[in-house]
């Protein structure tokens, strides 16, 4: 998969890198630069940029001195950090709890990625939300579905990791049943949290931000992707992967319960 850095308009480019699985499958990785309303930029997530790619960042920031942070918002997504850290010293670095603890050497800012307060910093440029009825960071290190996911309301981009995924029809990629298609990551079961009501909290999260971010023009997703909401705006294809998972809603009820009961007519 080549590295591309894109324009996609009202001061947003996404970076489409590659990561590769077992050294074998390239399943694709990315982050985005934004150009803030101050004339400032913020990276969403961390990649080792190749050199044409700097080259192209370099002259939009002034060199890089115009990076005024980099924003690390999904906890298992650490491999580039260091890099950025390094290219972009003068940049105010922001990663959350997990990646204050597995680099704990770098020069982190003391808000993380979840915090309230980093979210009203930046308030005007973007909207944030974190899934509810599951962890942010999970115990078990295969399960990469929660992150904070980010629209630009300039350009009306949602940059999102894992949570939503998009894959293009590419081999060996094209082999998943997902491929080609919006919905929620794999690990949703093993995700939500083994309590009453979990299922329901994540159903009405997913429900609330289609209607928040109804206008959104695009995602651009974790792995390979970007998704233009031509036909089909976010309400809609958050509402049909509702209906694809709701057998895993439905069986963690079974196990954990309701809560509260009188949202039953509510859930599908």
């Amino acid at each position: 998969m080549s590295d591309a850095f894109v324009d996609l308009g009202r001061g947003f480019w996404t970076i489409r890198g590659s990561f590769r699985i077992g050294g074998i499958f390239d399943v694709g990785t990315q982050c985005s630069l934004v150009r803030l309303a101050s004339g400032n930029f913020v990276f969403l997530d961390s990649y080792t940029l190749p050199d044409a790619i700097l080259a192209q960042v370099d002259a939009l920031t002034g060199g890089g001195a115009k990076v005024e942070a980099v924003l690390n918002l999904h906890p298992f997504h650490t491999v580039h950090c260091e890099w950025m850290h390094e290219t972009f010293p003068q940049a105010k670095h922001y990663g959350t709890a997990r990646h204050l603890e597995i680099a704990p050497d770098l020069g982190w800012q003391e808000l993380r990625c979840e915090d309230g307060a980093l979210m009203q910093l930046y308030a005007d440029d973007f909207a944030f939300s974190i899934p509810r009825g599951v962890p942010l960071v999970s115990d078990d290190d295969s399960v990469h579905f929660s992150s904070v996911l980010a629209l630009h309301r300039a350009s009306g981009t949602v940059h999102v990791d894992d949570t939503f995924v998009f894959l293009r029809k590419a081999f060996p990629l094209s082999l998943l049943p997902f491929t080609g298609r919006f919905g929620f990551h794999p690990t949703l079961a093993k995700a939500l949290e083994p309590r009453a009501g979990a299922a329901d909290e994540f159903r009405e999260w997913a429900i609330g931000l289609g209607v928040d971010w109804a206008d959104a023009r695009r995602i651009a997703a974790a792995h390979n992707a970007v998704l233009e909401l031509d036909t089909k705006k976010l309400p809609d294809l958050i509402g049909e992967a509702l209906g694809r998972v709701k057998p895993i809603l439905d069986a963690h009820r079974a196990q954990f319960g309701w809560d509260p009961p009188l949202r039953r007519d509510r859930c599908p």
